[in-house]
């Protein structure tokens, strides 16, 4: 987030699109909440469902699936055809207006009304209600990112953020919600595979001497490494194994049918975690980790702050804390690696990571700390880009629109989009231990608007086969109105009718994230509510 989580209440206006906030991030939903009913703000709601949120919306839009760099483009069209850009903050903190501008040029909104869905007069109010607001934010989840257009989304609403003058001051801001609890420091300190610490290129020379020196090694390699979904499509062929950390891949990755295969193919597997999930059910060999509970370190929230947890209760049996696992393993295999506590670690990562280079335990212990935070002098910085953009000047990105992967056709006629429920969390992994969890939401749903119902003779608890060309899973009819015609909705947590068997793995070109969020299906209705099976 380039903004902390207390500007959302200095915001003016609050737009919130791929996210369905109440459900996947309700303590934020909460400021949102509080900002519109106790404050003065604004919301705009843009999501294909009629998510909870939309009550509190002053204008809601209902796109369609995958089109959201059409929409943007068209509210950046209206706010540059009628002047109502930040002209001083474009001229003097931005470069590539002029191609931005051309690009935009012909989305009309009736034109973007044929692409989205969204009617042309609610996408001008939107507009105007984002431009006209003295600060704006925007808020998005994986609705936006987990698409082969993904990367084309994020930039879409940064050039719009950009184009108001929204980014750097306070109650505005491009803020992404992470979907997990240490999702951000994870990639912060190298969970990805084209960085080190602190987002520093594996490609560039002076970092890999810079690293290699504080590892003690004579060098690194100078290759990229692959995604998750990336390694599976190799496993079994040039991927012969796999350790897998606190992930339950059989049940969230994509076409889980084409992944159960890959991972049949390994040769060995090691599942490290805290329970016995579906992949570690498979594992060759399972190495039992304590929970957030049963150890101490730091967590970097999604508005990058840095927080201590403490050890608040001992783990059971041989459970062991993920860096003792890991340094014991390392050392074994020829790379000693002794550290005496986690605060030892931090102090590594603070010498080798320029934006935690102030951060401490000493300090830490007082309160959390944003990063960049360079210097133990330094305050920590809860919002970017103030006084300038970090790289110099914002760069606007002329794109295009460009359809999913897959659309539906006569013989998968329906989209399908997936997503979460309040009562539990990714794969189930901890809330499903939970029975008061488990009796508010057992099972999984096919939630269906009522004129799809009707179009196929389906009733509230029917029994429905839902089919993809990767697979088909069985669940029940949940007819709402949260739900569009033509678009089914699955929640991916529940492993006996994996929402994953259906959708498509095609990603995006760059970030190579998959494409969860739209895919074709059909279904069938097996049984009817109340008959024998």
């Amino acid at each position: 987030m380039t903004n902390p989580i207390s500007d959302i209440e200095e915001s003016d206006t609050i737009l919130v699109t791929g996210s369905n906030t109440t459900e996947g991030h309700p303590v934020i939903s909460s400021y949102i909440k509080r900002a519109v009913e106790f404050g003065e703000a604004k919301l705009i709601v843009i999501d294909p469902r009629k998510i909870p949120l939309t009550r509190f919306a002053t204008l809601w839009l209902r796109q369609n699936l995958g089109t959201d760099v059409a929409w943007v483009n068209g509210m950046m069209h209206v706010i540059i055809k009628e002047n109502l850009y930040d002209k001083t903050y474009v001229e003097t903190r931005t470069e590539g207006f002029e191609e931005l501008k051309e690009t935009v040029q012909r989305y009309t909104p009736e034109y973007v009304s044929k692409i989205t869905g969204i009617p042309p007069d609610d996408l001008v109010k939107a507009a105007r209600m984002y431009a006209e607001a003295d600060s704006a934010s925007i808020f998005y989840c994986m609705g936006i990112t987990q698409h082969t257009t993904g990367t084309d989304n994020v930039k879409s609403l940064a050039n719009l953020a950009m184009l108001c003058g929204n980014i750097g001051i306070p109650g505005g801001g491009v803020n992404p919600l992470r979907g997990q609890n240490n999702v951000q420091g994870a990639c912060d300190l190298g969970g990805l595979p084209n960085v080190f610490t602190g987002y520093q290129p594996v490609g560039d020379p002076a970092v890999r001497e810079r690293m290699a020196g504080a590892w003690g090694v004579s060098s690194l390699p100078e290759s990229t490494g692959l995604t998750l979904t990336e390694m599976v499509n190799k496993a079994g062929g040039s991927i012969k194994a796999l350790y897998i950390i606190g992930e339950n891949p059989l049940v969230s990755d994509p076409d889980l049918n084409h992944a159960e295969r890959a991972f049949a193919n390994l040769d060995f597997l090691v599942v490290q975690d805290i329970f016995l999930t579906e992949t570690a059910r498979i594992a060759d060999v399972v190495l039992p980790s304590t929970s957030y509970a049963e150890k101490s370190g730091t967590f970097t929230n999604t508005e990058r702050k840095v927080q201590m947890v403490r050890k608040a209760i001992n783990p059971p049996g041989q459970a062991r804390e993920d860096w003792e696992i890991l340094c014991d393993l390392s050392s074994r295999m020829g790379y000693p690696m002794e550290y005496r506590d986690c605060k030892m670690i931090m102090e590594e990562i603070a010498s080798v990571t320029p934006s935690y280079g102030g951060i401490n335990y000493t300090r830490l212990e007082k309160e959390g700390l944003h990063w960049p935070c360079p210097t133990v002098e330094h305050p920590g910085t809860p919002r970017l880009h103030v006084d300038k953009i970090v790289r110099g000047l914002g760069m606007f990105h002329a794109i295009e629109y460009h359809p999913p992967s897959e659309i539906p056709d006569k013989e998968y006629p329906l989209y399908l989009t997936t997503g979460r429920v309040l009562y539990h969390f990714h794969t189930g992994t901890m809330t499903m231990q939970s029975d008061g969890l488990n009796d508010l939401a057992p099972e999984c749903f096919v939630e269906i608007s009522l004129q799809d119902a009707q179009d196929y003779n389906v009733d509230d608890g029917d029994l429905l086969k839902v089919s993809s060309r990767r697979g088909e899973i069985r669940a029940k009819a949940r007819i709402s109105d949260q739900a569009v015609r033509g678009t089914i909705f699955i929640p991916f947590h529940f492993a006996k009718a994996a929402a994953n068997k259906l959708t498509n793995a095609a990603l995006d070109p760059i970030a190579k994230i998959p494409e969860y969020k739209v895919c074709a299906i059909r279904i069938e209705k097996l049984w009817v509510q109340g008959e024998d099976r």
